[in-house]
């Protein structure tokens, strides 16, 4: 007998049939004897919906009183399961995150999951209960419902995992697993039957859509086995219910990994846009004083180049954000151009980030040099480089992505059965 926490995302538990397939998954479990808690998202399309209610009914609401509509969609979704399990003949209960209780921080929208008392599903385990869990939400300080930002859902099932201390923790979504590069762009990318929580991150990070960064953060930290499973696949097909090696991708420390590939995924991120600042005073300090503001606003900054003039007393400085928080970071840059001491700001959109991550990177040297050639044969301009021990990312013009990552993805023979 085992622990699981399994985990069914929007697409998962669109309509009721789509609930009553996830209940065959969670009878499957339940038939062989393990102790089971599962978390659920809200329907498919129903948070942009009750987002797009709060926007109408104000522009500028109240963020607890967002919390609390928002987070109705996954009280839905629990407790449809919960009466499809236990028309099943399953004794299920469903719980909202602030009954668990699931404790967050203050910050309602992006809140914190800070402590999980599962004491109660515990002994309620002993009763032979399943334990339907409202995901993406918790209690905050204030003692109000706080949600946990896009993709909440993930996070919560990994932290509730951790807190009842799970063998595993199955993230159950409409892919069957994590892959060499997305299928879309490179139908040769192929399903990973193993990950390291490093390169998960990274992947997670860097344009991969199947697993919310936090979620892989946790996973990493506590040690908690996770595998990317499909729920469209037949709850009662061969191998499914296999303990040990279920089909789908398990996310896992590296040393499980007996055979790691030196490259092991291409990840990419379209819609990032590039500032430049042009004739900054090459001063101690000049660093803090750009990148702190924009910090302070919520502006994620990424790519950072910095080339000295001759005499070294100017410097451009030039990095890459989100499309999406151009705007802001360029409101932000002007607001204090003055204690900046930069002389004009630049701003550049259509880019792309195109990333190669594996962990056997850290032992293996021409890398870098193997991806730099691979592009320039393509006839590929590189923007911008950055690096890191098990990651290069390349800034690229945006329409040049998809031939960028079949390029990477060939290179590295990661097209190769």
């Amino acid at each position: 007998m085992a622990r699981l926490v399994l985990k069914f995302g929007g697409t998962s538990v669109a309509d009721i049939n789509r609930i009553r397939n996830v209940a065959r998954h969670v009878k499957r479990e339940v038939d062989a004897g393990h102790q089971v808690a599962v978390v659920v998202s809200a329907m498919s399309g129903k948070t942009n919906e009750l987002v797009a209610w709060c926007t109408e009914a104000s522009p500028m609401h109240d963020a607890r009183e967002y919390d609390a509509v928002v987070a109705s969609g996954e009280q839905v979704t629990a407790g449809l399961l919960a009466i499809v399990l236990q028309g099943m003949g399953i004794n299920a209960r469903s719980w909202a995150g602030w009954q668990i209780p699931i404790r967050t921080d203050g910050q309602h929208g992006a809140a914190r999951i800070q402590e999980i008392e599962g004491s109660e599903l515990v002994r309620r385990f002993g009763d032979g209960q399943v334990a339907v869990i409202a995901g993406f939400q918790g209690i905050a300080p204030d003692n109000r419902i706080a949600t946990l930002g896009r993709g909440g859902s993930d996070t919560s099932a990994v932290a509730v995992a951790a807190a009842l201390k799970a063998d595993r923790c199955d993230i159950y979504t409409d892919v069957d697993g994590v892959y060499t590069t997305d299928p879309r762009i490179e139908p040769k990318a192929r399903r990973m039957n193993r990950i390291a929580f490093e390169e998960m991150l990274e992947m997670a990070s860097l344009g991969a859509k199947v697993l919310q960064v936090r979620s892989v953060e946790l996973a990493m930290v506590h040690k908690v086995r996770t595998f990317v499973r499909s729920s469209f696949e037949d709850p009662d097909a061969p191998g499914m219910g296999d303990f040990l090696n279920p089909p789908g991708t398990l996310i896992c420390d590296e040393d499980e990994i007996v055979e790691q590939q030196v490259v092991t995924g291409i990840a990419y991120a379209k819609d990032e846009a590039q500032i430049s600042l042009r004739r900054v005073a090459d001063r101690p300090g000049v660093a803090g004083a750009i990148f702190g503001p924009l910090a302070d606003a919520g502006v994620n900054v990424d790519m950072i180049v910095q080339n000295i003039s001759e005499d070294g007393t100017r410097t451009d400085m030039t990095f890459t954000v989100p499309v999406g928080d151009l705007r802001k970071a360029t409101g932000v840059l002007e607001a204090a151009k003055d204690e900046m001491g930069f002389d004009v700001v630049q701003a550049e959109q259509g880019l792309a980030k195109v990333s190669v991550i594996g962990v056997g990177m850290r032992s293996h040297t021409g890398v870098a040099a193997t991806a730099f050639k691979a592009l320039a044969a393509r006839g590929i301009n590189i923007r911008a480089i950055t690096t890191s021990e098990i990651k290069i990312s390349i800034l690229i013009d945006a329409e040049y992505t998809e031939l960028a990552v079949r390029s990477l993805h060939s290179v590295y023979g990661l097209d190769k059965a």
